[in-house]
């Protein structure tokens, strides 16, 4: 059978331009003409392995990842999803026009998705009648700008692994997590740290006085989530200058994006520093992919756990490419990440047919499922409950649900998969949001599909509420 031509302009141009280089800069980098790279970038020309052995020599790039469908804003899927909105209805755009666009057009996609995402947010946050909507904030989001950034980049950060594994292994202790954190801090930065009441941090969770070197942790605070609280804030003052740098890179487009990526960054560290990649990868494998035993290898939360688990991309030493989901009762998505491809939408909710949801009706079980999506991808699934960091109101539902996966070729490396028929067996057809799915017959169905001719009739009704010509 023919292998499939890689056709990756509009990878290769947004590597160029993240390195800041000319085309004949990078052509001599990889040993071609300046005209071959551009042949290249206009998908005038497949990528060869050479060229991608080349890459991957030259600027660290994981070829896996970098061949592989998904993950940049602006991509195909994105954009399907964008012009599956109604208001385009009319224009009859067609799939293989969108993969043109993505393809040889790389910038314009992303500016498509961008304004798409700020009219999003413009309906979702109206401006003010007092400001006259002056105000770009509005627009996007610091969430929507720092998770997409995010997950442009895979959700691996090769420095900041670098810096927390030297300083997680230095730091290890058999029968401590905090300890250790807590010393660091002391000894290297004279940093003290103290629990304190509600009361006295005024709803926060945690608090730095750099004038009294003080790092105050609520006392609702669970063990665990005290423990990243340390490692936080020990990752904001190791890794200050490696934190500012990795910023700057990311160019944030106002002062609330930037600090939020700040924190971001942080969070990885402090998850890093408590989780050390290789230490981690290792338990992993050994204990095969198992939560409850890496929470309790590493002192660490479910949650924390599941996170990091979607982070375990070093080209060298890959563990299972998870995707994860977080949510809440009323089927909010807080936490959207992917080690690889990710199945759902980037706009919408999830599929009802996926059982993410269905966790709240079994709280502290694992639910587990295998589902398939339009195309044909299969992965494994696990669902599960999750006890939310602090609960300050007692009358407060305190469960949210997380949702991991990956492909179901590496489901028999996880210990949930054991018993399934992985090769064949009953797979739930799921699909992405409801607008751009094409299942025909799916009576969960909420939405019509965009694009498509409706085929309802008054004497027939259908197990669809909506079905619809099929192309």
């Amino acid at each position: 059978m023919a292998q499939r031509k890689l056709f990756l302009g509009a990878r290769l141009k947004r590597l160029r331009r993240d390195r800041g280089l000319q085309q004949t800069a990078m052509a001599g980098e990889l040993g071609i003409s300046p005209s071959y790279l551009n042949h290249l970038e206009r998908n005038q020309r497949p990528v060869t392995a050479g060229i991608l052995l080349r890459l991957a020599e030259a600027f660290e790039v994981d070829i896996r990842q970098f061949a592989s469908e998904g993950g940049e804003q602006g991509g195909a899927e994105q954009l399907a999803e964008v012009f599956s909105d109604g208001m385009f209805r009319d224009l009859g755009i067609s799939r293989q026009e969108i993969v043109e666009l993505a393809d040889n057009s790389p910038a314009l996609a992303e500016g498509v998705t961008r304004l798409y995402t700020a009219l999003r947010e413009l309906h979702r946050h109206p401006p003010d009648a007092a400001t006259g909507g002056s105000d770009p904030r509005v627009l996007i989001t610091p969430e929507t700008w720092v998770r997409d950034y995010i997950q442009a980049q895979r959700n691996h950060w090769p420095e900041l692994e670098e810096g927390a594994e030297t300083l997680g292994g230095a730091l290890g202790d058999a029968l401590s997590v905090a300890e250790p954190l807590r010393r660091r801090l002391k000894e290297a930065y004279g940093v003290e740290v103290r629990v304190a009441p509600p009361e006295e941090l005024e709803q926060a969770t945690q608090v730095y006085d750099p004038q009294r070197r003080m790092l105050l942790l609520s006392s609702l605070l669970r063990p665990e989530n005290k423990t990243f609280g340390i490692a936080y804030q020990l990752a904001l003052l190791e890794f200050h200058p490696i934190l500012a740098r990795m910023v700057e890179v990311a160019r944030p487009p106002d002062p609330g994006s930037r600090r939020l990526l700040h924190m971001s960054f942080a969070n990885y560290a402090a998850g890093a520093i408590m989780m050390p990649y290789g230490k981690f990868l290792a338990a992993a494998e050994r204990y095969r992919y198992a939560i409850d035993r890496l929470c309790a290898e590493f002192g660490a939360n479910v949650e924390q756990v599941a996170h990091r688990l979607t982070t375990m991309g070093r080209p060298s030493a890959r563990g299972v490419p998870f995707f994860m989901l977080r949510v809440d009762p009323a089927g909010n998505i807080s936490k959207r990440y992917a080690g690889e491809n990710f199945p759902f939408s980037h706009f919408g909710g999830t599929c009802p047919r996926w059982h993410l949801h269905a966790a709240f009706q079994t709280p502290g079980q694992v639910i587990r499922q295998i589902i398939e999506t339009p195309d044909g991808q299969r992965f494994f699934t696990i669902s599960r409950t999750i006890e939310r960091p602090i609960r300050p109101d007692l009358r407060d539902d305190s469960l949210l649900a997380i949702g991991l996966g990956c492909e179901v070729r590496h489901a028999e490396r996880i210990a949930y998969a054991d018993g399934l028929d992985l090769s064949g067996g009953m797979a739930t057809p799921v699909g992405p949001a409801c607008a751009i799915c094409p299942r025909l017959q799916c009576p969960y169905r909420a939405t019509p599909p965009a694009g498509r001719a409706l085929a309802v009739h008054e004497n027939r009704k259908t197990i669809s509420p909506y079905p619809f010509v099929p192309n």
